[in-house]
Protein backbone atom coordinates (compact mmCIF):
# COMPACT_ATOMS: atom_id res chain seq x y z
CA UNK A 1 0.00 0.00 0.00
CA UNK A 2 0.89 3.58 -1.24
CA UNK A 3 0.65 5.98 2.23
CA UNK A 4 0.91 9.88 1.95
CA UNK A 5 -0.10 11.36 5.18
CA UNK A 6 -3.43 10.19 5.84
CA UNK A 7 -4.37 8.56 2.32
CA UNK A 8 -3.57 5.59 0.61
CA UNK A 9 -4.12 3.34 -2.75
CA UNK A 10 -4.87 0.30 -2.02
CA UNK A 11 -4.02 -2.35 -4.70
CA UNK A 12 -7.25 -4.35 -5.08
CA UNK A 13 -6.30 -6.85 -8.18
CA UNK A 14 -3.55 -6.83 -11.06
CA UNK A 15 -4.15 -8.30 -14.21
CA UNK A 16 -1.86 -8.43 -17.58
CA UNK A 17 -4.56 -6.89 -20.02
CA UNK A 18 -4.73 -3.66 -17.32
CA UNK A 19 -0.78 -2.66 -18.03
CA UNK A 20 -1.34 0.57 -20.18
CA UNK A 21 -0.68 3.94 -20.51
CA UNK A 22 -2.74 6.81 -22.12
CA UNK A 23 -6.04 5.10 -22.38
CA UNK A 24 -9.49 5.91 -21.39
CA UNK A 25 -11.42 4.01 -18.92
CA UNK A 26 -15.20 4.65 -18.19
CA UNK A 27 -17.87 3.21 -16.12
CA UNK A 28 -20.52 1.43 -18.15
CA UNK A 29 -23.31 -0.99 -16.86
CA UNK A 30 -21.12 -1.53 -13.78
CA UNK A 31 -17.97 -2.66 -15.23
CA UNK A 32 -15.16 -0.24 -15.95
CA UNK A 33 -14.07 -0.70 -19.64
CA UNK A 34 -10.49 0.02 -20.61
CA UNK A 35 -9.93 1.30 -24.28
CA UNK A 36 -6.64 1.82 -25.93
CA UNK A 37 -3.54 3.55 -25.00
CA UNK A 38 0.09 2.68 -24.87
CA UNK A 39 1.77 -0.54 -23.94
CA UNK A 40 5.65 0.81 -23.57
CA UNK A 41 7.38 4.49 -24.26
CA UNK A 42 8.60 3.42 -27.40
CA UNK A 43 8.00 6.41 -29.40
CA UNK A 44 7.39 3.99 -32.23
CA UNK A 45 4.81 1.64 -30.76
CA UNK A 46 1.24 1.45 -32.36
CA UNK A 47 -1.43 2.28 -29.76
CA UNK A 48 -3.84 -0.42 -28.73
CA UNK A 49 -7.05 -1.04 -30.06
CA UNK A 50 -8.59 -3.51 -27.52
CA UNK A 51 -11.23 -3.01 -25.26
CA UNK A 52 -10.94 -4.90 -21.72
CA UNK A 53 -14.05 -5.10 -19.01
CA UNK A 54 -13.05 -4.83 -15.32
CA UNK A 55 -15.27 -6.30 -12.71
CA UNK A 56 -15.24 -4.16 -9.57
CA UNK A 57 -17.30 -7.10 -7.90
CA UNK A 58 -15.36 -9.70 -8.89
CA UNK A 59 -12.29 -8.33 -9.48
CA UNK A 60 -11.66 -9.90 -12.76
CA UNK A 61 -10.19 -8.43 -15.95
CA UNK A 62 -11.33 -9.66 -19.53
CA UNK A 63 -11.47 -9.20 -23.21
CA UNK A 64 -14.24 -8.18 -24.74
CA UNK A 65 -12.90 -6.64 -28.12
CA UNK A 66 -10.20 -7.94 -29.89
CA UNK A 67 -6.80 -5.31 -30.85
CA UNK A 68 -8.56 -4.53 -34.16
CA UNK A 69 -10.30 -2.03 -35.59
CA UNK A 70 -10.09 1.23 -33.81
CA UNK A 71 -6.66 2.02 -32.50
CA UNK A 72 -6.53 5.00 -29.78
CA UNK A 73 -3.97 6.67 -27.46
CA UNK A 74 -4.12 10.33 -26.01
CA UNK A 75 -7.66 9.79 -26.93
CA UNK A 76 -11.26 10.75 -24.54
CA UNK A 77 -14.47 9.25 -23.97
CA UNK A 78 -17.79 10.13 -23.03
CA UNK A 79 -20.33 7.37 -22.10
CA UNK A 80 -23.94 8.18 -24.07
CA UNK A 81 -26.95 6.16 -22.40
CA UNK A 82 -25.11 3.70 -20.61
CA UNK A 83 -24.51 2.00 -24.02
CA UNK A 84 -22.42 3.52 -26.53
CA UNK A 85 -18.65 3.88 -25.49
CA UNK A 86 -17.65 7.70 -27.74
CA UNK A 87 -14.42 7.43 -28.85
CA UNK A 88 -13.14 11.10 -29.54
CA UNK A 89 -9.53 11.88 -31.26
CA UNK A 90 -6.53 10.98 -30.23
CA UNK A 91 -3.31 9.16 -31.85
CA UNK A 92 -4.21 6.15 -34.20
CA UNK A 93 -0.44 5.58 -34.72
CA UNK A 94 0.43 7.43 -37.52
CA UNK A 95 -1.87 11.16 -37.24
CA UNK A 96 -3.82 12.90 -34.25
CA UNK A 97 -7.80 11.85 -35.86
CA UNK A 98 -10.46 13.73 -34.99
CA UNK A 99 -13.06 11.43 -35.59
CA UNK A 100 -15.58 9.65 -33.70
CA UNK A 101 -15.83 5.49 -33.73
CA UNK A 102 -18.24 3.90 -30.99
CA UNK A 103 -18.69 0.51 -29.24
CA UNK A 104 -22.07 -0.44 -28.40
CA UNK A 105 -22.09 -2.46 -25.18
CA UNK A 106 -25.48 -4.00 -26.00
CA UNK A 107 -24.35 -5.45 -29.61
CA UNK A 108 -20.67 -6.22 -28.66
CA UNK A 109 -19.87 -3.98 -32.03
CA UNK A 110 -17.75 -1.57 -33.01
CA UNK A 111 -19.83 1.62 -35.03
CA UNK A 112 -17.96 4.11 -37.51
CA UNK A 113 -20.29 7.14 -36.99
CA UNK A 114 -20.05 9.61 -39.72
CA UNK A 115 -19.85 13.66 -39.98
CA UNK A 116 -22.98 15.44 -40.10
CA UNK A 117 -23.93 17.86 -43.61
CA UNK A 118 -22.13 20.88 -40.99
CA UNK A 119 -19.69 18.90 -39.49
CA UNK A 120 -16.44 21.59 -38.78
CA UNK A 121 -13.72 18.94 -37.17
CA UNK A 122 -10.17 19.83 -35.96
CA UNK A 123 -7.30 19.00 -38.00
CA UNK A 124 -6.62 16.72 -35.60
CA UNK A 125 -6.83 16.06 -31.95
CA UNK A 126 -4.48 13.91 -28.90
CA UNK A 127 -4.31 14.74 -25.21
CA UNK A 128 -7.39 16.72 -25.42
CA UNK A 129 -10.12 16.69 -23.30
CA UNK A 130 -13.91 15.31 -24.09
CA UNK A 131 -16.61 16.48 -21.18
CA UNK A 132 -20.72 14.49 -21.22
CA UNK A 133 -22.69 17.99 -20.94
CA UNK A 134 -26.22 16.10 -21.85
CA UNK A 135 -26.83 12.53 -23.96
CA UNK A 136 -26.55 14.76 -27.17
CA UNK A 137 -23.65 17.40 -26.33
CA UNK A 138 -19.73 17.30 -25.70
CA UNK A 139 -17.59 20.07 -24.87
CA UNK A 140 -14.21 19.39 -26.51
CA UNK A 141 -11.10 21.08 -25.00
CA UNK A 142 -7.55 21.27 -26.73
CA UNK A 143 -4.99 22.15 -29.21
CA UNK A 144 -6.09 21.33 -32.92
CA UNK A 145 -2.90 20.03 -35.20
CA UNK A 146 -1.43 17.59 -37.69
CA UNK A 147 1.06 15.38 -37.95
CA UNK A 148 4.01 17.88 -37.04
CA UNK A 149 2.25 21.00 -36.31
CA UNK A 150 0.14 22.15 -33.78
CA UNK A 151 -1.82 25.71 -32.38
CA UNK A 152 -0.11 28.19 -29.96
CA UNK A 153 -3.67 28.10 -28.25
CA UNK A 154 -6.38 25.33 -27.65
CA UNK A 155 -9.75 25.47 -29.13
CA UNK A 156 -12.65 24.93 -27.39
CA UNK A 157 -15.39 22.58 -29.70
CA UNK A 158 -19.21 21.85 -29.13
CA UNK A 159 -19.68 18.20 -30.31
CA UNK A 160 -23.08 16.84 -30.92
CA UNK A 161 -23.63 13.36 -31.06
CA UNK A 162 -26.68 11.56 -32.75
CA UNK A 163 -26.83 7.83 -31.76
CA UNK A 164 -29.85 7.31 -33.14
CA UNK A 165 -28.31 8.24 -36.79
CA UNK A 166 -24.85 7.52 -36.12
CA UNK A 167 -23.55 11.08 -36.89
CA UNK A 168 -21.58 13.85 -35.14
CA UNK A 169 -20.17 17.02 -35.89
CA UNK A 170 -18.24 19.63 -34.61
CA UNK A 171 -18.83 23.05 -33.97
CA UNK A 172 -15.97 25.31 -32.97
CA UNK A 173 -16.78 27.51 -30.40
CA UNK A 174 -15.34 31.60 -29.85
CA UNK A 175 -13.81 31.63 -27.00
CA UNK A 176 -10.23 29.79 -26.25
CA UNK A 177 -7.79 28.85 -23.79
CA UNK A 178 -3.97 28.94 -23.64
CA UNK A 179 -2.48 26.33 -25.23
CA UNK A 180 -2.99 22.96 -23.46
CA UNK A 181 -2.29 19.14 -23.72
CA UNK A 182 -2.26 17.13 -21.35
CA UNK A 183 -4.73 18.78 -19.36
CA UNK A 184 -7.72 17.90 -17.55
CA UNK A 185 -11.32 19.14 -17.29
CA UNK A 186 -13.81 19.40 -14.38
CA UNK A 187 -17.53 20.09 -15.01
CA UNK A 188 -18.39 22.05 -11.76
CA UNK A 189 -21.77 23.43 -9.97
CA UNK A 190 -22.05 27.07 -9.39
CA UNK A 191 -24.52 29.34 -8.25
CA UNK A 192 -25.90 30.32 -11.83
CA UNK A 193 -25.28 26.50 -12.83
CA UNK A 194 -22.73 24.79 -14.06
CA UNK A 195 -18.89 25.98 -15.85
CA UNK A 196 -15.96 23.46 -16.91
CA UNK A 197 -12.96 24.56 -15.73
CA UNK A 198 -9.58 22.89 -17.34
CA UNK A 199 -5.94 22.83 -15.54
CA UNK A 200 -2.77 21.56 -16.18
CA UNK A 201 -1.41 20.57 -19.35
CA UNK A 202 1.14 23.79 -19.39
CA UNK A 203 3.54 25.46 -17.64
CA UNK A 204 1.37 27.44 -14.73
CA UNK A 205 -1.07 26.83 -12.28
CA UNK A 206 -4.06 28.91 -13.99
CA UNK A 207 -7.43 27.57 -13.99
CA UNK A 208 -9.42 28.61 -16.76
CA UNK A 209 -13.29 28.02 -17.53
CA UNK A 210 -14.25 26.91 -20.94
CA UNK A 211 -17.97 26.68 -20.63
CA UNK A 212 -20.57 28.12 -18.79
CA UNK A 213 -24.01 26.62 -18.79
CA UNK A 214 -27.40 27.74 -16.85
CA UNK A 215 -29.36 24.91 -14.04
CA UNK A 216 -31.57 23.26 -16.92
CA UNK A 217 -28.93 23.15 -19.71
CA UNK A 218 -26.68 20.56 -18.19
CA UNK A 219 -28.48 16.97 -18.05
CA UNK A 220 -25.76 14.52 -16.81
CA UNK A 221 -26.82 12.65 -13.97
CA UNK A 222 -23.66 12.87 -10.70
CA UNK A 223 -22.40 10.09 -9.01
CA UNK A 224 -23.40 9.69 -5.84
CA UNK A 225 -20.80 8.74 -3.55
CA UNK A 226 -21.35 10.04 0.32
CA UNK A 227 -19.08 8.26 2.12
CA UNK A 228 -16.04 9.63 0.05
CA UNK A 229 -17.38 12.76 -0.48
CA UNK A 230 -17.05 13.05 3.57
CA UNK A 231 -13.71 11.45 3.44
CA UNK A 232 -12.39 14.08 1.54
CA UNK A 233 -14.17 16.83 3.28
CA UNK A 234 -12.26 15.44 6.53
CA UNK A 235 -9.17 15.57 4.58
CA UNK A 236 -8.95 19.22 3.42
CA UNK A 237 -10.08 19.86 7.01
CA UNK A 238 -7.25 18.28 8.32
CA UNK A 239 -3.52 19.77 8.79
CA UNK A 240 -2.16 17.36 6.59
CA UNK A 241 -2.40 19.38 3.41
CA UNK A 242 -1.05 22.79 2.14
CA UNK A 243 -3.12 25.10 0.09
CA UNK A 244 -1.25 24.48 -3.10
CA UNK A 245 -2.26 24.29 -6.86
CA UNK A 246 -0.95 21.88 -9.32
CA UNK A 247 1.66 23.40 -11.44
CA UNK A 248 3.57 22.87 -14.69
CA UNK A 249 1.45 19.43 -14.02
CA UNK A 250 0.39 17.34 -17.20
CA UNK A 251 -1.15 13.56 -17.99
CA UNK A 252 -2.49 13.34 -14.31
CA UNK A 253 -5.85 12.16 -13.54
CA UNK A 254 -8.76 14.39 -12.29
CA UNK A 255 -12.29 13.04 -11.14
CA UNK A 256 -15.41 15.19 -9.67
CA UNK A 257 -16.50 13.46 -6.41
CA UNK A 258 -19.52 16.01 -5.18
CA UNK A 259 -18.03 18.95 -4.61
CA UNK A 260 -14.83 18.06 -4.92
CA UNK A 261 -12.65 17.23 -7.71
CA UNK A 262 -9.80 14.82 -7.19
CA UNK A 263 -6.32 14.93 -9.03
CA UNK A 264 -3.25 12.29 -8.73
CA UNK A 265 0.19 12.28 -10.35
CA UNK A 266 0.96 13.17 -13.77
CA UNK A 267 4.28 14.52 -15.20
CA UNK A 268 5.89 17.91 -14.13
CA UNK A 269 7.29 20.25 -16.68
CA UNK A 270 9.29 21.97 -13.81
CA UNK A 271 11.96 19.67 -13.46
CA UNK A 272 14.06 17.75 -16.11
CA UNK A 273 14.28 14.28 -14.57
CA UNK A 274 12.53 11.84 -12.47
CA UNK A 275 9.20 14.22 -13.66
CA UNK A 276 6.27 11.03 -12.68
CA UNK A 277 4.51 12.74 -10.16
CA UNK A 278 3.03 10.48 -7.12
CA UNK A 279 0.88 13.67 -5.31
CA UNK A 280 -2.69 13.88 -4.14
CA UNK A 281 -4.43 17.38 -5.15
CA UNK A 282 -8.12 18.43 -3.85
CA UNK A 283 -9.70 21.06 -5.64
CA UNK A 284 -12.72 22.45 -3.16
CA UNK A 285 -15.58 24.34 -4.61
CA UNK A 286 -17.59 24.76 -1.47
CA UNK A 287 -15.53 28.01 -0.49
CA UNK A 288 -15.34 30.90 -2.55
CA UNK A 289 -13.23 31.30 -4.45
CA UNK A 290 -12.55 27.42 -4.72
CA UNK A 291 -9.21 26.28 -2.66
CA UNK A 292 -6.46 23.44 -4.33
CA UNK A 293 -5.63 21.30 -1.37
CA UNK A 294 -1.86 19.11 -1.80
CA UNK A 295 -1.19 16.04 -0.02
CA UNK A 296 2.36 14.66 -0.60
CA UNK A 297 2.94 10.67 -0.88
CA UNK A 298 6.47 9.10 0.52
CA UNK A 299 5.76 5.91 -1.76
CA UNK A 300 7.96 6.33 -5.26
CA UNK A 301 5.94 3.11 -6.39
CA UNK A 302 3.02 4.62 -6.46
CA UNK A 303 4.24 7.62 -9.50
CA UNK A 304 1.90 7.85 -12.19
CA UNK A 305 1.36 9.20 -15.69
CA UNK A 306 -1.02 8.54 -18.40
CA UNK A 307 -2.64 6.75 -15.72
CA UNK A 308 -6.99 7.20 -15.03
CA UNK A 309 -9.23 7.39 -12.28
CA UNK A 310 -13.21 6.61 -12.09
CA UNK A 311 -15.73 6.99 -9.92
CA UNK A 312 -18.01 3.96 -9.04
CA UNK A 313 -20.01 2.74 -5.99
CA UNK A 314 -18.30 5.23 -3.82
CA UNK A 315 -14.84 4.10 -4.39
CA UNK A 316 -12.31 5.84 -6.80
CA UNK A 317 -10.42 3.71 -8.81
CA UNK A 318 -6.83 4.26 -9.90
CA UNK A 319 -6.44 2.39 -13.21
CA UNK A 320 -2.87 1.61 -15.39
CA UNK A 321 -0.53 4.16 -16.46
CA UNK A 322 3.34 3.79 -16.44
CA UNK A 323 5.51 4.03 -13.38
CA UNK A 324 8.01 6.04 -11.74
CA UNK A 325 10.50 5.39 -14.96
CA UNK A 326 7.64 7.04 -17.10
CA UNK A 327 7.77 4.09 -19.62
CA UNK A 328 6.94 0.69 -17.58
CA UNK A 329 3.04 0.07 -17.77
CA UNK A 330 1.26 -0.43 -14.43
CA UNK A 331 -0.62 -3.54 -14.00
CA UNK A 332 -2.58 -2.80 -10.85
CA UNK A 333 -6.05 -1.29 -10.22
CA UNK A 334 -6.31 0.53 -7.03
CA UNK A 335 -8.65 2.03 -4.41
CA UNK A 336 -8.60 5.28 -2.86
CA UNK A 337 -8.16 5.11 1.00
CA UNK A 338 -8.78 8.05 3.01
CA UNK A 339 -7.03 6.79 6.46
CA UNK A 340 -8.36 10.11 9.09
Amino acid sequence: MATGSCWAWKPIAQDALLARAYHSCDVVRGKLLLFGGLKSGEPKEPPLGDMVAFDPTLLTAETVAPDGGCRRSHHDTAVLADRWLCVVGGWDGARRVSAVCCWDTEQGQWERWAEGPSNDPPVGLSSHTCTKVSEHELRVVGREGGLRTQRRFASVYTLRVNPATKTYWYKEEESRTASRAGHSAMLLRDAGGYQLVVFGGRDSSDCEVAGRWGKGKIHVESIHAPKLTEQLSRLVGSENGSRQAPKGLRHQSCTVVGPFAVAFGGETLTKGRDTVCNELFVYDTRCCPPSWYRFPCSDRGQKRVGHRTCLWNDKLYLVGGFGPDGKTPCPEICVLEITQ
